[in-house]
């Protein structure tokens, strides 16, 4: 399956002003459980997972954070997406007594662990390429960034 199968255009936000990543959870989840992808337990599911399990990634120019949950949470796969205004704070997922700064969050609610390896690969490759985070943070909606993920994964994209 194509990573790009997983996103929606009304479980994606850009240019979101959040205080903090609990803001970001709150907004996202809203989304994913008034569509039908998640049950009323993701969001403090997701909550407590982050909690102990964190997951800011600290990257190059910006950084990321893929929180995600256990599949009894998750009615049906999908990755909601929020590209902030100013950065929040997350913990480091490699050091987590370290503070993240993160610009764009990648919730992902997967209803079979199995599915999730192949998913994270994906996710983790377009995570790394800068020039593509960059076009997604710059882009005003939904339809822009998942256009832009799919010319990516279809190898149209071309350095932009």
């Amino acid at each position: 399956m194509k990573i790009s199968e997983f996103f929606n255009k009304e479980l994606i936000v850009t240019n979101m002003d959040a205080k903090c990543k609990e803001d970001v959870f709150d907004v996202l989840y809203k989304k994913l459980y008034e569509n039908g992808f998640v049950k009323e337990s993701y969001l403090e599911a997701i909550k407590k997972r982050e909690k102990n399990f964190p997951t800011g990634l600290q990257l190059n120019r910006y950084n990321v954070a893929i929180p995600h949950t256990d599949p009894e949470h998750v009615v049906k796969p999908a990755i909601a997406i929020a590209t902030l205004k100013n950065p929040v704070i997350f913990k480091n997922m490699a050091n987590p007594l370290e503070d993240v700064e993160v610009n764009i969050i990648f919730m992902i609610a997967l209803n079979e662990s199995h599915s999730q390896v192949e998913m994270l690969q994906q996710l983790i490759q377009l995570i790394q390429n800068d020039s593509l985070l960059e076009k997604i943070i710059s882009v005003n909606g939904g339809d822009e960034i998942i256009d832009c993920i799919k010319k990516y994964f279809n190898e149209e994209y071309v350095d932009i």
